[in-house]
């Protein structure tokens, strides 16, 4: 397959097929091109599935409410889950199925031991747009189940020699002030100095204690609470000639909760609530912080326009440390060797590369435009124990693909996509023993001694897609897309029940998706509507052992389906409204059980109102809606278990200002203006004892920005 793949590269290279060629093109209009979809840009209108672009207005607009990127992609992105209120992106899937997050094209999530505290690992300050695929795709490898969500950061502006700006806030809770009160500053610079271009951006966010809408501080699972956060950007940029550039850019985030407090726990189960309160005098906090430690992210991009007279060349090198922290857990006990319990920490290392070249022809009405090249990756993951045991061994994966992907535009209405990928997937894993974890003194896992291997995987997948373009009042697409999932290896290791590596079901789920869709625009409306149908069959869940009291990983094939609508209105030039619904839902075929709230959501409906009253003043009003999904029944004693609970609607505003003065912006955001009392729907869907917390009640933030 690699040498037919390489073949096809050498003769897009060197051949012009006979046609006219031309430099590939640049779409005009910022607000509908795209890079992710395809790995080049092109306009959003020519790109045959669901997307959504959110763009620098709107993540301006969300962070007068709050930094946290979690409840912007729940309002503003059809089929992603609702936010989870905490630092953990555990059940916010996209689609039911996980998402790969990136930076400008760098993986951040850990897919060999998924800890689902990608979505935070940068601050929005730095973010110019967010891309997001929907659907499985492999256009960047593996990992990226229910999509993609790519964070692009800002570019040096180029019109002025040097700009900036400078923001401070402070956030309370307005149902009770004690010990509430938080600051968050942050700035950036930008300009051009004749061929150096550069981007610097700072952020600094101290969080007091987050308060539900009864006063109480929220439980400190993957809480927010005396959190402290901080990013710190720059991106450095050289212009070699008029069609040759160099960029460097550095990203380095930390986020971590040091705190005196401690939990009263609580469950679905009891009814009573996990809420924090101080602990007692001559009380110890056990365990360290949680949170990132320190992540660090470098990547040198080269870019040169006219490699050949048809063809781009785009060559990204790009490496990623990551060190992760969870909450110490008694569940992660030992006692015959004395430990009460554990933390435990994912550590990845990753190193890769990309070349991808963008090679377009024209045949009088017909443009064709060729993307293909070579992947290479080295991802380095293990969870160890704060303590030193090992929960999951060092898994070093090396990843080498080729791919071609082919568009073609015909008579500027009808356009065909259809590409193929080859994944070639060395795992290694040296011997390592289980952990013997216990629930209580009688009752614990048995150790097994697994002899390690070296895991080979060979994927390839496919992708082909249509859109018609002829009429604006309806715009029709399908599509069909493959992705590749090796993803949460690192979740079965440490469960194995078996001796030999090779004896676990550590294949690869190859993910068919299917999508069909439309969009229709009259004047000032616009209207997109999807229905899709995800299948695997490998997917993964958990069952619990009566035997231990620990959750299992089992391998069964899956269902998922769906569907999605918005609604953008212009309604005049100082109101515009939109909304969006999507529904989504998901079976165990195997067993034709419902999937729990880990994959599957409840349903969700968002309205935004935005509105500018006079000039130089904005107002923003935002509805959230979770519907009701009670898919599952309670045990014999009356409890629910795993991610089986009940949930029920609930719904929440968010109000935002802001008023400008020259070069300074007076804003203010509330966040739940109504202080609904509320569980989140992880925490009613999660039994698990501690993630009962009740979600964020009225909230104020307050701030100044200046601009220069």
């Amino acid at each position: 397959m690699f040498k037919t793949s390489f073949s096809i590269l050498a003769l897009l290279v060197a051949s012009n097929l006979s046609a006219n060629t031309q430099t590939p093109k640049q779409p005009e209009d910022l607000e509908r091109i795209i890079v992710t979809g395809s790995r080049i840009i092109e306009n959003i209108d020519e790109v045959p599935a669901s997307i959504t672009v959110i763009t620098r207005q709107q993540i301006e607009a969300h962070l007068k409410v709050s930094s946290e990127l979690q409840n912007l992609l729940s309002i503003l992105v059809p089929g992603m889950a609702p936010s989870t209120g905490t630092s953990s992106n555990s059940t916010q899937t996209l689609r039911g199925r996980a998402p790969l997050v990136m930076i400008d094209g760098v993986p951040q999530s850990t897919p060999l031991r998924n800890g689902s505290l990608g979505v935070r690992t940068l601050d929005p300050s730095a973010i110019e747009r967010i891309e997001v695929i929907k659907g499985a795709t492999s256009v960047y490898g593996n990992g990226a189940a229910g999509g993609i969500i790519n964070y692009i950061t800002k570019k040096a502006n180029t019109d002025k020699g040097f700009s900036g700006e400078a923001s401070f806030s402070t956030r309370f809770s307005a149902v009770k002030l004690e010990d509430s009160a938080g600051t968050r500053f942050s700035s950036a610079i930008n300009g051009q100095l004749d061929k150096f271009n550069y981007v610097m951006s700072a952020s600094s966010e101290e969080n007091g204690v987050q308060r539900d809408a009864e006063g109480d501080i929220i439980g400190l699972k993957y809480g927010l609470s005396d959190s402290t956060t901080q990013n710190y950007f720059t991106k450095l940029g050289y212009q070699i000639d008029g069609s040759k550039a160099l960029a460097l850019s550095y990203n380095y985030y930390k986020s971590e909760q040091d705190s005196d407090l401690v939990d009263v726990v609580g469950s679905i189960n009891t009814g009573i609530k996990t809420y924090a309160i101080k602990a007692p005098v001559g009380t110890e906090r056990i365990g360290e912080p949680q949170g990132q430690r320190g992540n660090h992210n470098v990547m040198l991009k080269y870019t040169d326009d006219e490699l050949l007279d048809n063809t781009r060349l785009t060559l990204d090198v790009y490496s990623q440390t990551i060190e992760n922290v969870f909450f110490y857990s008694p569940k992660l006990s030992n006692p015959s060797e004395g430990y009460e319990g554990g933390q435990s920490l994912i550590k990845s290392d990753k190193k890769g590369l990309r070349a991808t070249f963008n090679s377009q022809f024209d045949w009088d009405k017909v443009e064709g435009t060729f993307i293909y090249g070579i992947d290479a990756l080295n991802d380095v993951t293990s969870q160890p124990m704060v303590d030193g045991r090992i929960w999951v061994p060092e898994m070093d994966m090396k990843n080498l693909a080729g791919f071609v992907q082919t568009k073609w535009v015909l008579n500027d209405e009808f356009i065909i996509k259809a590409g193929i990928r080859q994944d070639s997937i060395d795992l290694s894993v040296d011997d390592f023993k289980t952990l013997k974890l216990c629930t209580n003194v009688d009752t614990c896992s048995i150790p097994f001694s697994v002899k390690g291997d070296t895991l080979n995987y060979d994927a390839t997948t496919y992708n082909v897609a249509m859109k018609y373009n002829f009429f604006d009042a309806f715009s029709p697409f399908i599509s069909f897309s493959q992705g590749a999932d090796i993803s949460d290896i690192g979740r079965l290791l440490r469960t194995a029940t078996v001796t030999e590596i090779s004896d676990i079901r550590t294949e690869a789920s190859i993910i068919d998706n299917y999508e069909l869709g439309f969009s229709s625009e009259f004047d000032d409306l616009r209207f997109e509507f999807s229905v899709y149908r995800s299948t695997s069959e490998l997917g993964t869940t958990n069952k619990l052992d009566p035997q231990t009291g620990i959750y299992l990983p089992v391998r069964a094939p899956q269902k998922i389906w769906g569907y999605e609508a918005l609604v953008v209105y212009k309604i005049n030039e100082a109101l515009n409204f939109n909304a969006t619904y999507s529904q989504v839902e998901g079976k165990n075929t195997q067993e034709d059980v419902y999937l729990g709230a880990k994959q599957i959501s409840a349903p969700k409906a968002t309205m935004n109102l935005q509105w500018q009253p006079i000039d130089n003043t904005n107002l923003s009003l935002t509805y959230l809606y979770v519907g009701d999904r009670k898919r599952f029944d309670a045990n014999d004693d009356g409890n629910y278990g795993g991610d089986q609970g009940p949930i029920d609607s609930y719904s929440v505003f968010n109000l935002s200002a802001n008023y400008n003065i020259k070069q300074w912006s007076i804003f203010t955001g509330i966040e739940n203006l109504f202080n609904q009392d509320y569980y989140s729907a992880r925490s009613q869907g999660y039994s698990y004892k501690g993630y009962n917390t009740k979600s964020l009640g009225t909230t104020v933030t307050a701030g100044i920005k200046y601009s220069f």
